[in-house]
C-alpha cells in the first residue's frame, strides 16, 4: 500500500464491526495481509464473520475476549487482557500488514482498559504503509483529530430498543 490512513468508524448506530470487516474482506480479495485485533468482544457465541475469516488465509487475528454474553468479568482481568492484546498488536503491526482493524478499541478506551496516550502513540508512530482502522462507540476527540476519515453511525431506530435480541448471521 502507498500511504496507509486512519480511519474511525464510531457513533451509537449499528454498523461499525460490519463496515470494518467488510474492508477486511475487500483488502484481502486484492491480496494483502490483514490483521484483525478484537477488543472487548465476547467469546462466545463465535460471530459469523469471525467463523468465516478464520478460514481465509491472509488475516491473523487477534483477540481480547471478557468471555460468554452475560458473564460480568472482573474489571482488573479485562484491563489486562486489553493491554496485553494491544501490546501484542503493537509488536506485529509492522511485520508487513496492509490493513490492521482495531476493533472496538474506542469502547476499551472509553472504559479506561487502556490508557488513550498508548493507541497516539500508536497512532503517531505507525508505520507509514499501514492502513489503520479503529471501531467503536466514543471514539476520543483526540482520535478522530487525528483520523482521515471518520464515519459516524447514527442510530436512528434499533431492534435491541424494541426487544429484540441479537440474532445469529445478522448482528452476530
Amino acid at each position: 500500500m502507498q500511504q496507509g490512513l486512519i480511519q474511525v468508524y464510531t457513533g451509537e448506530g449499528k454498523g461499525k464491526t460490519t463496515a470494518a470487516t467488510g474492508l477486511a474482506v475487500r483488502a484481502l480479495g486484492q491480496g494483502m495481509r490483514v490483521l484483525l485485533v478484537r477488543f472487548l468482544k465476547p467469546a462466545d457465541p463465535q460471530s459469523g464473520e469471525i467463523t468465516f475469516l478464520q478460514s481465509v488465509p491472509g488475516i491473523d487475528i487477534i483477540s481480547s475476549g471478557i468471555g460468554i454474553i452475560g458473564r460480568r468479568p472482573d474489571r482488573q482481568e479485562v484491563a489486562r487482557s486489553v493491554a496485553e492484546t494491544f501490546t501484542e498488536a503493537r509488536a506485529r503491526i509492522s511485520s508487513g500488514y496492509d490493513l490492521v482493524i482495531f476493533d472496538e478499541i474506542n469502547n476499551a478506551l472509553h472504559r479506561e482498559y487502556l490508557p488513550l496516550d498508548e493507541l497516539l502513540d500508536l497512532l503517531d508512530n505507525r508505520p507509514a504503509g499501514v492502513e489503520l482502522v479503529l471501531t467503536g462507540r466514543y471514539a476520543p476527540q483526540e482520535v478522530i483529530e487525528r483520523a482521515h476519515l471518520v464515519t459516524r453511525m447514527e442510530k436512528v431506530r434499533h431492534p435491541y430498543d424494541q426487544g429484540i435480541a441479537a440474532r445469529q448471521g445478522v448482528e452476530y
